[in-house]
């Protein structure tokens, strides 16, 4: 997927590339009416734009919805004959498209593909009555490509082609995407850390190795990328070596290779944002109760604002670090393969991603596989 990707330094200055911040994320799916009503109305998300054969779209239905600053447009095919129905029949539903909101979509494609990116489409213009949307786009692990997304001369609700939705909505508090993790083969993990440093500019925020993310059957490595800005971090995960077969390994059978495994959402309240999205009927993983037992000792030393009994009843984690704490919780599987899902976070201070909880989570994930039949 990526020509000629010259090794830089990691610590070498690399910021090259000045990204803003995620313009939107882009599921393709099998039905996209059934996945906007999901998203609408067990994840609080309001839908704010349409395409489709009522506005002259003969290829696509897709619905763009938003939550705070996060945008997420989910699209499907009406033939068979078309790469989002080809995506779907490997993939299921899926991210195909993380798009980076950047000052010139042209030169963010040159600067890249000069780096080795192998593009995917150079710069290219839509436009309608509210203006001009320029885009291009580079391919990354799997079959994802990031778009890069120019929206300074245009004001329409999201692309040429859209139309307006006003649908009544109760948002459930999600604020924005904290980061996006990526799922690749054993073996590759640093050769996309490297592609992401020498290509897009970003540097490691953080590394996780099999000692720190482990139980007694399954490990995985990770490593946080994140851009010059910091508005954008993309950990990404290989499998590592274990006595049975670890989640990495589980979604990487089940979406048939790389993929985007979670998106990370942050919330300024998780216990009301967790209460509302479990009304709504979304499934969460749930931690040994020991986990819980041991938490006020574990937290000692750590001002913890929220009421740790209630964080228990909704089977929320919390870790710390010397800058704060945070606290996260994991869904099920947003479908029937086990694959991609989402993470709720809220954060107070800390900038790390859950270390102290990796056992807890793993043991919480390793239960849910072997449910499955998977582990």
């Amino acid at each position: 997927m990526v020509s000629a990707v010259n090794e830089r330094p990691m610590t070498e200055e690399a910021d090259f590339l000045k990204i803003n911040s995620i313009d939107h994320i882009h599921w393709w799916v099998g039905n996209a009416k059934q996945a906007m009503f999901y998203w609408w109305k067990a994840f609080g998300f309001k839908p704010v734009a349409y395409s489709g054969l009522e506005t002259g779209n003969r290829q696509f239905a897709s619905y763009v919805l938003e939550s705070g600053r996060i945008r997420f447009v989910v699209s499907a095919p009406y033939k068979p004959s078309s790469d989002l129905a080809a995506h779907h029949m490997i993939h299921g539903d899926g991210i195909k498209y993380v798009a980076f909101a950047v000052d010139d979509a042209a030169e963010a494609y040159r600067v890249t593909t000069e780096r080795g990116a192998h593009g995917a489409w150079e710069l290219r213009d839509e436009s309608d009555e509210n203006g001009v949307v320029r885009t291009s786009g580079i391919h990354t692990y799997g079959d994802v490509i990031h778009i890069f997304v120019d929206r300074k001369d245009y004001d329409g609700v999201f692309m040429p082609g859209y139309v307006s939705l006003d649908l009544p909505h109760v948002s459930a508090g999600l604020a924005a995407v904290d980061h996006i993790v990526g799922n690749v083969e054993l073996g590759k993990m640093n050769y996309w850390v490297n592609f992401y440093h020498s290509v897009l500019g970003f540097r490691q925020l953080l590394s996780f190795d099999d000692k720190d993310i482990s139980t007694e059957y399954s490990a995985l490595m990770s490593k946080v990328m994140a851009n010059g800005n910091g508005r954008v971090k993309l950990p990404i995960n290989e499998p590592a070596e274990g006595k049975k077969k670890s989640q990495i390994e589980e979604y990487l059978d089940y979406y048939m290779g790389p993929g985007v495994q979670h998106i990370a959402m942050a919330t300024g309240n998780i216990i009301e944002t967790v209460s509302r999205l479990r009304e709504n009927g979304v499934e969460f993983l749930r931690v040994p109760d020991t986990y819980y037992a041991t938490l006020p000792e574990r937290l000692e030393g750590v001002d913890v604002k929220e009421d740790l009994q209630r964080i228990a009843e909704l089977g929320i984690l919390v870790d710390y670090d010397d800058e704060g704490y945070l606290l996260q919780i994991f869904s099920r599987p947003l479908q029937d393969r086990p694959t991609a899902f989402i993470e709720v976070i809220e954060r107070h201070g800390s900038r790390g991603f859950g270390k102290g909880n990796f056992k807890a989570l793993f043991e919480a994930l390793e239960a849910e596989q072997a449910r499955r039949g998977n582990l």
